[in-house]
């Protein structure tokens, strides 16, 4: 019977890691369909993000069950308590990549990015797939190092998202208001994105040490 319940547990990390691969490949579809104003594919991330919500659903129904019939205790205990706050941030990781698409959708037929911060808004993008593929190898490994170095990662977003600002109250702005209001939500996303991925490191560190880190 405790083999089962292992099995089962097990299997629910493993769908876990499986999950942040899907949002991370919604995150990186959202960018182009943004950077290329591509309508389909815009529409493919909002429409996906219902599976995402199902296989959330799936596995969140699949750890209570287990937290209510085998009364875990330990580094078990935690487990599951990890899983439920991770599977939120992933919700929120899916829903900021619908953001994304809803914004390139709102601009089409024209690209949402003006050409000079395109490049800005790919690094920013790349730092958060980096940022995602860490959190999905830490969860995985249970890789307090790697949790650890993953917020100098998020130093990286933070800077890129202060560059960004800097260009839009810069005087020598002159894509006006809209674009300007574009950007703005778009380096939110991107750094909520980044946020959600350390906020996952750390609860794997709680779950390997059973202490709580505090935000750097």
């Amino acid at each position: 019977m405790r083999n089962l319940y292992h099995e089962q547990l097990d299997a629910i990390v493993d769908d876990l890691v499986t999950l942040t691969g899907t949002v991370r490949r919604a995150v990186a579809a959202s960018t182009a369909a943004l950077l290329n104003a591509d309508a389909p594919l815009a529409e493919k991330v909002i429409d996906g993000d219902k599976l995402v919500d199902e296989t959330i659903e799936n596995i969140e129904e699949r750890a209570l069950l287990l937290l209510a019939t085998q009364q875990p205790v330990a580094t078990d205990l935690r487990q599951l308590v990890a899983t439920l706050r991770m599977l939120t941030d992933l919700e929120r990781m899916g829903q900021l990549a619908v953001h994304v698409s809803k914004v390139a959708r709102l601009r089409m037929p024209e690209v949402a990015v003006p050409t000079g911060l395109q490049p800005t808004i790919m690094a920013m993008a790349s730092v958060a797939d980096q940022m995602i593929h860490a959190a999905s190898r830490i969860v995985s490994d249970r890789d307090v190092i790697a949790a650890g170095k993953l917020e100098d990662t998020d130093d990286e977003m933070d800077k890129l998202r202060q560059q960004l600002f800097r260009t839009l109250l810069s005087d020598n702005w002159t894509h006006g208001v809209e674009p300007a209001i574009d950007l703005a939500l778009l380096g939110r996303y991107y750094e909520r994105i980044g946020d959600h991925a350390v906020s996952m490191a750390r609860r794997v560190v709680y779950l390997v040490t059973g202490e709580i880190p505090s935000p750097s």
